[in-house]
């Protein structure tokens, strides 16, 4: 009977889901507070079940050998160190789902809070005092409403005010226009939203694209009397220059339940009149923590039980049998969606994936997964290969599928199409021998690149001098370059190059290849390898 440690505080409930599926379970929900004691019994245990308070470190790992599942009630795995999870072969999962209305409803409740300027008016009555006249507050019907990120959570937000009788719009760069359609909102772009919308709400992940996407220069563009609601992340909106438009007044309110710096002690915002703040309550609901602990109780009991994997954050839905022989497909299979997404920054409509050869008589749905995911990683981190495809479905992103027997010199190979309104993106590659992924092909230029975790592709008019600036300009800044592919489509047409680096390279690194003026693109690339 595999047996379960509860570190946590999960609900009864949970705790009966594993004992009635026939897994043992020891409930001991302050243990993960005391990493020594913790340490001393993990050895015990097929499978660990979290919430926040128990932190997954490589040093804690290295005292589990039987250890098969970590389970965390809740989205974030902050607290588990999943590639030392990896490399020690034990599987993390998670709920993603289990909070979503919860967080929505929170977002329209502190929409609701500062329209009505609700908490200053508790208090004011609180103190014994009958300021009517103060508290002037302004209705939600027919307001506007700016919704940055129409993903889950989003389209549960657009869905209430829709009931508010708010009209709606919507910046995703993933949203397809058939999608909106379907959810009843109006796509724009993030400019057109910013200076139409009465109120903004952002349900967004935190991205290297979207930290700070209402910066500085973004509050100027905002509609004068604006209101701004942020229970999504902390870091999506600039604090410092937000407080400044609020006490100056071309922001009217704003409602924050996160901040850049949690636990926030101090924040630009604090003690403002009219700003709503409370402490990241946005999953605090009995029915969603229920929810969620019900979720991995019920999944870590299936994989314990009988391997099946759901939600898993490092590892693919697929059999033992299968997962020797994909393994290096799956891998390539994220490679070349991590390209085309990291490449596109425009809505994608369609993603459209040839399988040839030996890759078409693998587990389909599994490279597709891997596939989405690595799309979709450059928008948000927190994708994996079982919530890729649902976040697609949301997004009306269309895709589709297609075999062929060899057709090339290769034993197979994979090649990925993803389609905008402007334009069609594609890249190919296979395995080799050495079970390590290639990028063969790319704009219909054939290569050969190793893929690594930091690299560089560039793109410019075969002219001679492009090999010189590059590798002076990255050697003059200390870029080391391990691997360095080139290609043409013919002779004085586009080059493409596309560089496996030793470390990231640097903004003033592209800066200066953007300056020697000899360069169509240069886009930096990151690959988890």
């Amino acid at each position: 009977m595999p047996k379960v440690l509860v570190s946590d505080k999960l609900s009864e409930s949970a705790v009966q889901i594993f004992r009635d599926r026939g897994v043992e379970v020891d409930y001991l929900p302050d243990l993960g507070k005391d990493k020594e004691k913790l340490a001393e019994v993990i050895g015990q245990y097929d499978g660990l079940a979290i919430r926040s308070a128990t932190k997954v470190t490589e040093k804690l790992l290295q005292t589990a050998p039987n250890l098969k599942v970590i389970g965390r009630a809740g989205i974030g795995v902050d607290n588990v160190d999943i590639p030392a999870a990896s490399k020690k072969g034990v599987i993390v999962m998670n709920t993603p789902f289990g909070n979503s209305v919860t967080t929505a409803e929170h977002a329209i409740a502190m929409m609701f809070a500062v329209a009505r300027q609700l908490p200053e008016a508790s208090a004011s009555t609180h103190a014994g005092k009958w300021e009517k006249n103060r508290f002037m507050g302004v209705e939600l019907f027919n307001k506007t409403l700016g919704v940055i990120g129409a993903g889950n959570i989003g389209s549960i937000v657009i869905d209430r005010a829709l009931g508010l009788h708010m009209k709606v719009l919507a910046y995703d760069p993933f949203l397809s226009p058939e999608r909106a359609k379907e959810i009843g909102v109006t796509k724009v772009e993030l400019d057109d939203l910013l200076g139409r919308a009465d109120f903004i709400t952002f349900h967004v992940p935190l991205t290297e694209k979207t930290k700070n996407i209402l910066s500085r220069e973004a509050i100027a563009k905002l509609k004068p009397g604006v209101r701004v609601i942020n229970c999504a992340r902390g870091g999506l909106v600039d604090e410092e220059a937000l407080a400044e438009a609020l006490k100056d007044g071309r922001v009217a309110g704003a409602a924050f339940d996160v901040f850049a710096v949690e636990p926030a002690t101090e924040s630009p915002l604090f003690n403002l009149p009219n700003v709503v703040v409370t402490p990241h309550l946005g999953a605090s609901t009995t029915e969603a923590q229920e929810n969620v602990a019900l979720q991995v109780a019920e999944q870590m009991s299936d994989y314990l039980l009988t391997g099946a994997v759901q939600n898993a954050l490092n590892m693919p839905s697929v059999t033992a049998e299968e997962a020797a022989v994909m393994g290096p497909w799956i891998k390539l299979a994220g490679h070349l969606g991590a390209f085309v997404g990291q490449m596109t920054d425009e809505p994608i409509k369609a993603i459209n994936v040839l399988y040839d050869g030996v890759a078409s008589t693998m587990n389909l749905n599994a490279l597709n997964a891997s596939v989405i995911a690595g799309v979709m990683k450059a928008t948000n981190p927190d994708v994996n290969m079982v919530s890729a495809p649902v976040m697609a479905k949301e997004r009306g992103v269309q895709v589709a599928t297609t075999t062929q027997d060899k057709a090339g010199v290769f034993e197979g190979y994979i090649k990925l199409t993803v389609v905008t309104d402007t334009r069609e993106r594609s890249i190919g590659g296979t395995v080799f021998s050495d079970g390590k992924p290639r990028f063969i092909q790319i704009r219909g230029i054939t290569i050969d690149a190793e893929v690594g975790r930091h690299m560089l592709y560039t793109r410019n008019k075969d002219v001679p001098g492009v090999i010189g600036a590059l590798g002076m300009t990255l050697g003059d800044l200390g870029v080391n370059i391990a691997n360095f592919t080139l290609g043409r489509s013919a002779e004085g047409n586009d080059a493409i190059a596309i560089l496996y680096l030793d470390e990231p390279i640097s903004d003033e690194a592209l800066a200066g290849l953007q300056n020697t003026g000899k360069f169509l693109q240069a886009r930096r690339l990151q690959f988890e390898v």
